[in-house]
């Protein structure tokens, strides 16, 4: 691992209703089949340098909320829920609970972004992933409870941690940091193995996160920030820095449950995670997000926001040359209704 410190950047190597009920299937962010090996450094802003970039205005692109994914009209239905219901409740506890507040606080300053984008994200996953839990001590106890659970990251018995030293991954050994090295992993797993037989063996066409990542279900995130095990592994050299938090190991799985079971290690990959997503934008697509909660939410619900900033800079390199202007970020169903309330998550933060 490095530590460079360079202009004021540490880079670390190695509808018009809020929570209305929409009809039909989401209109998702397009997910990316297949993208190249992206050899990113991740670079955190402990104070923002001057950057040539177009500052994204506060506030949603779409008039109407996109349409909710089917799948998370489904599971609140099956509770008998509302998509209201469960935006109270996590905004309430949010706002009752001065101990959480303080966290979120903490946590936001150690990676220089507001706080009210951890809110977001933590609004957006209890409103349409799952219910959030009525107390916090609850979160303690699971993550307590993982970290002596009998569980691996592999498929079919092999753990990712020997997959990834096949011949496919050789290069992306000399990555400089763990988003990077994550993300060249799950672009070769797209090219050489996903929905293809390799060796007389046959992989399925599912996400490399789906495949070695989900081994109690699919669609699997857990804890008070709703995480999943490779998002959190793609940004423990970051936390490690930045918050003292031990590197997590693929090859102890329950460890890097119990870390985002826990609410305090939580948080830090949190806004490890947003702050991957602003300084990605910036760096890649040209823009600052950093004044727009509900795009940095809407980054933290759908992923890969190096591979998405550089998608939104192939097609917008392709506008100006067609004489078009620019397109900007836009907010999906889950980053509309953080900006959409964002008054009233602002005033639950106080």
């Amino acid at each position: 691992m490095f530590h460079v410190e360079h202009g004021g950047m540490i880079c670390i190597g190695r509808r018009r209703s809020a929570i209305g009920a929409p009809s039909g299937l989401s209109r998702f962010f397009p997910m990316l089949r297949s993208f190249s090996r992206l050899a990113l450094v991740f670079c955190l802003a402990v104070a923002s340098p001057a950057l040539a970039a177009t500052t994204v205005p506060p506030g949603n692109r779409n008039e109407a909320q996109p349409a909710v994914p089917y799948g998370s009209m489904k599971r609140t239905g099956d509770t008998r829920g509302t998509f209201q219901a469960k935006y109270e409740k996590i905004r309430d506890l949010i706002a009752r609970n001065g101990e959480l507040k303080g966290k979120i606080r903490k946590a936001a300053s150690a990676y220089g972004i507001d706080p009210i984008h951890i809110v977001g994200a933590l609004v957006g996953e209890h409103t349409y992933n799952v219910d959030a839990l009525d107390r916090l001590q609850t979160y303690y106890v699971k993550a307590m409870s993982y970290m002596t659970s009998k569980v691996e990251f592999a498929y079919e018995g092999e753990e990712v941690a020997d997959f990834v030293k096949r011949p496919e991954f050789r290069n992306c050994g000399g990555e400089g940091s763990d988003e990077a090295l994550w993300t060249c992993r799950e672009g070769v797993w797209n090219a050489e193995f996903r929905g293809r037989r390799v060796g007389g063996r046959s992989f399925p066409d599912k996400r490399f996160g789906v495949v070695f990542f989900q081994p109690f279900y699919a669609g699997q995130t857990f804890g008070l920030g709703q995480l999943n095990p490779l998002t959190a592994l793609s940004v423990s050299d970051v936390v490690h820095k930045v918050s003292g938090l031990p590197e997590l190991d693929p090859r102890d799985a329950g460890e890097v449950y119990a870390a985002i079971m826990d609410p305090d290690k939580s948080l830090a990959y949190m806004a490890a995670v947003i702050r991957s997503s602003v300084d990605s934008y910036k760096r890649v697509a040209g823009f600052d997000i950093s004044n727009n909660p509900g795009l940095t939410a809407t980054l933290y619900n759908v992923g890969n926001p190096s591979a998405r900033a550089a998608a939104l800079a192939a097609e917008n390199k392709r506008r100006a040359a067609a004489g078009q202007a620019p397109k900007l970020p836009e907010e999906n169903y889950y980053g509309w209704l953080v900006n959409d309330k964002l008054d009233e998550l602002k005033a639950a933060l106080r």
